[in-house]
Order: structure tokens, then sequence, then C-alpha cells
């Protein structure tokens, strides 16, 4: 419970940066002073509970796996079709994406988000701006979207990994390790997009659709939570 509670934390705090800060922050106009001061101080606040949060949750989660007893035994090497294949195939995937979000929060978010807080509380002190905050945040903002667009399909490999795919799915341990790199492989291009690898984070690069907007981002967590169940029903068995 304790794993879902900070979970709740963390990706309710993204939800609210994603859907509510950012579309805000953009509304304000030339009222750069006002803008400088949310960032200044309702962000930092937000992002301290943001980042613990996910900090919490990853920890949580990789304490389940190492406290409750054989959790990794015949791991996706079940013998023959069985669901417990598909259930560890289902909860690696929903593991990968939450790692990674974690990583994003930590690496490239956290890291960018601190140039944007600097630079406002530099400003609202009568400095004069740094010209790479504008870059910092666009680039703290697509992993944010990021993040975001593989949330949806985080949660539901994390749910479904107990609740559904168990009950739905059976595979063989080559089908589930099958499912499992397909999986990672569109989890690699999209982070790469997003880290701006192909044709880089300006605005105006159409590989950058889905971060362009919050609706764009839910439109894109949508499409990719659909492409990996469809991938999941092609490569797995469902059970009779």
């Amino acid at each position: 419970w304790l794993h879902i509670l900070v979970g709740i934390a963390w990706i309710g705090l993204l939800y609210y940066f994603n859907l509510v800060q950012v579309p805000g922050l953009a509304a304000y106009g030339d009222e750069g002073k006002a803008r400088n001061i949310t960032i200044d101080k309702v962000a930092r606040r937000a992002l301290w509970w943001f980042r613990w949060a996910s900090i919490a949750t990853l920890a949580t989660g990789l304490l389940i796996v190492g406290v409750l007893p054989d959790y990794m035994k015949d791991f996706m090497n079940h013998e023959g079709t069985d669901a417990a294949n598909a259930k560890n195939a289902a909860i690696t995937v929903g593991m990968t994406l939450g790692i990674l979000m974690a990583a994003n929060v930590w690496m490239i978010i956290w890291k960018n988000q601190k140039v944007v807080i600097a630079n406002a509380t530099n400003v609202l002190s009568g400095g004069e701006a740094n010209p790479d905050a504008a870059t910092s945040g666009r680039r703290a903002m697509l992993a944010s979207r990021q993040n975001m667009i593989f949330s949806v399909s985080m949660l539901f490999y994390m749910v479904g990994a107990a609740h559904y795919y168990p009950e739905v799915f059976e595979a063989s341990p080559g089908n589930a390790n099958t499912f499992v790199m397909i999986s990672v492989v569109i989890i690699a291009i999209l982070q790469l997009n997003a880290l701006g690898i192909f044709g880089g984070i300006k605005a105006g690069n159409k590989m950058l659709w889905p971060y362009e907007s919050h609706k764009n981002a839910i439109i894109s967590s949508i499409v990719l939570w659909a492409v990996l169940f469809g991938a999941s029903i092609a490569i797995m068995a469902v059970q009779s």
C-alpha cells in the first residue's frame, strides 16, 4: 500500500504539472513577474514533493521485488504456455516504464528546472535573465510530457500484472520475452525522441508533436497504450 500511496503522489503531481501548471503559466502572457513568483514559490515546492515521491515510488517498488519470496523465481521462464509468463512480461514492461520515468525526473526534469527556478529567483531579485533558462524549461517540459505519455501504460501494466494479465493471457517464455523486447524498443524510440535525438528540441520539429500540448500528450498516451496492448494480444495467447 505504501508503494501505491507514494505513486499516487508522484503521478498526481506529474498530471498537475502537465494539465494545470504548464498551461497556466503559458496563460500569464506578458506577466513575467507573476510567472516568476509562481515558479519560485509554487513550482519549487511542487517539484520537491514530485522528485522525492518518484524516489519513494521507485524504492518501495524495488523493495517489493526484493522482499517477496521467490518473486524472481522462473521469471518469464515457466515451462510451456503459462499465465505466469504473461504476468511477468506485463510487470516487466510496467517496471521499465516506471524506472525510466524516475530517471527522467532526476536526470532531465529536475536538472533543467533548477536552471529555470534559479533564473526566476535571480530576475525577481533584480538580476539579469539567464538566456539558457528557456531552453532548459523546454527540455524539462518535453521530458515531463514524455512521462505523462508513459504513465498510462505504466499504470496499466503495473495493475494489469496482478489483476488482468494472469486471468486473461498466457505465454511461452519466448513469446513473453518477445513482447517485452518489442515494448522496450518502442519505449526507447519515444524516449530518444523526447530528448531531441530526431531533429532537435526546437518548436517546429514535427517529431515533437506528442509533446507540444497536454492534449497531444493525452492522445499520444492512449495511442502508446493501444500499441502495447495490441502487441500483447498479437504475441501472447488469450486463455481459452
